[in-house]
């Protein structure tokens, strides 16, 4: 069995080993995508304007009321799952056109 120096001396050097290796992996992916720009006639330009994702920008904006409750002011903009309020109202014989904004 390994001592705890051996084998601390051992994770130095693979750590050693994995830093150098994973730098020449980086280097080798660089002058790659280099020489396929150079045959393509790539710029940096082209590569950002083409890559950019689009932003969807509705995504987390509140949605105006559709129905209000006069007598409470609670409301609902008609998306996801009915409100209680609505749904006790509509139980009680009322009509969603009613509470219309």
């Amino acid at each position: 069995m390994a001592s705890l120096k051996e084998l601390i001396a051992q994770r130095e050097a693979l750590d050693r080993q994995i830093e150098t290796t994973s730098k020449q992996v980086r280097e080798d992916g660089i002058s790659k995508v280099r020489a396929m720009m150079a045959e393509y006639g790539l710029s940096l330009a082209d590569l950002s304007t083409r890559a950019a994702p689009k932003v969807r920008v509705a995504a987390g904006k509140k949605v105006a009321a559709k129905y209000r409750d006069k007598s409470t002011g609670e409301t609902w903009s008609g998306r996801g799952l009915q409100p209680k309020w609505l749904k006790a109202a509509i139980a009680a014989g009322r009509k969603i056109g009613d509470f219309a904004v």
